[in-house]
């Protein structure tokens, strides 16, 4: 039987909290899935334990890449999908026992909806917590809102894997925020449908966490807001909104670098504000390309480093 859905579950050194995330996938009712989970290079016992789970379950596979990052292991998860439908589910998260039933439901009531995502729980610290309201789950045209709050998170996200590929996946240049990268690139012509369910509890707070462990994580939010200036698919009122938060984003990046005397970085993103205020607020120019370039540079070759 094929399966209506492949999870992808990309891991690092999280062998306790990675059985405990597929426990709540395998725990699933109702649906028919195959469940892919990407090693991306763990030093612990992942990889036993994921080998020792696939002689026991036909419906899961696995593969170790060499250590590459999260956006780079997804992708290689949905290379690997063989469903229609892809849902995510981060090694720390865990779903409730009818989450993926329940949004198979929902994506064939609403075939309009290429993605949508699922209400969630938060616990931080061993603790539930009320997320503020700027980070309530919504859905419809959410492109505008998500430009300063990331409204989409991976472990509530099911979309169809044909769009997943024709936005080229994440991008493996950004070692955060490349959740946010995808999000903005999809949500400029796609609207997001909403399960009002809470079926998911994501667990945070954690030194390990990408987003605690990572420095200046604006700068690469301010890299995936370049990628749309320089890019022909934004025109009018969305070019405009985006200009606005990105010359806001580096006005405050460039006085923290500067503040660290990082004099040289500084200068950078005070210079791209200043050509997003006067060149790029109505169309891409050649100026756009070489700022995103120089900006993909830096960030893959450590120029920009936290003080």
């Amino acid at each position: 039987m094929s399966p209506d859905a492949s999870v992808v579950i990309p891991t690092y050194n999280r062998a306790a909290m990675l059985r405990e995330a597929i426990d709540s996938a395998l725990a699933q009712t109702r649906a028919a899935f195959e469940l892919v989970v990407i090693d991306d290079g763990s030093t612990d016992d992942t990889s036993a334990m994921l080998a020792a789970l696939c002689r026991e379950r036909s419906n899961v596979r696995f593969e170790s890449i060499t250590h590459s990052g999260v956006a780079a292991a997804r992708n290689r998860g949905v290379q690997l999908a063989r469903a229609p439908l892809i849902a995510f589910l981060d090694s720390d998260d865990l779903w409730h026992r009818d989450k993926l039933a329940r949004q198979l439901d929902f994506m064939r009531a609403n075939p309009l909806f290429q993605i949508s995502q699922c209400q969630e729980i938060w616990i931080r610290g061993g603790r539930r917590v009320n997320p503020g309201r700027r980070h309530a789950k919504r859905g419809g045209d959410l492109f505008i809102e998500s430009l300063r709050t990331c409204l989409v998170s991976a472990s509530a996200a099911i979309m169809q894997t044909e769009l997943f590929r024709a936005m080229g996946g994440f991008d493996e240049t950004m070692l955060v925020a490349e959740d946010y990268d995808l999000w903005l690139r999809i949500m400029l012509d796609h609207e997001v449908g909403l399960l009002d369910e809470y079926l998911l509890t994501r667990r945070g707070g954690r030194e390990d966490q990408l987003s605690t462990s990572t420095p200046a994580i604006d700068r690469f939010r301010i890299f995936a807001l370049m990628k749309l200036l320089a890019s022909e698919r934004l025109s009018g009122g969305r070019r405009t909104a985006v200009s606005d938060v990105f010359i806001e984003k580096c006005r405050i990046y460039s006085g923290g670098r500067r503040r660290r005397d990082r004099v040289a970085d500084a200068e950078f993103y005070a210079f791209a504000a200043r050509l997003a205020a006067n060149e790029w607020r109505e169309r891409p120019v050649s100026s756009a390309a070489a700022v995103r370039d120089e900006m993909r540079s830096r960030l893959t070759h450590g120029c920009i480093v936290a003080a």
